[in-house]
């Protein structure tokens, strides 16, 4: 009894409990994206036609496509580092790679 004790208490207490689901991860790099003023700026204020992730950049970062009528814009995502120990859902740093035709 001792050990199923023991075994589900470090099982709580596990890193991986503290990640996030691949679709709100991907929501909370999309929010970042949309949250920036730079990327804001770099498309004019133009209405987005659509949001896509086109693949990883040279050193890591995930690159995202944010397409308006007049404009294809390329930014790297990179997820901030967490303090030591910590775990859970990162703040995304938003750059961007691939500025407008």
């Amino acid at each position: 009894m001792r050990l199923y004790v023991f075994a589900i208490a470090a099982l709580c207490a596990s890193p991986a409990l503290g990640m996030v689901s691949g679709f709100y991860d991907s929501a909370n790099k999309i929010a970042a994206i949309f949250a920036s003023g730079v990327v804001a700026d770099a498309l004019g204020q133009a209405p987005v036609g659509s949001v896509s992730e086109i693949g990883t950049s040279k050193d890591g970062a995930a690159q995202w496509m944010i397409r308006t009528q007049d404009c294809d814009l390329i930014v790297d995502v990179t997820a901030k580092l967490l303090p030591e120990g910590m775990v859970g859902t990162p703040d995304y740093l938003v750059e961007i790679a691939k500025g407008c035709d």
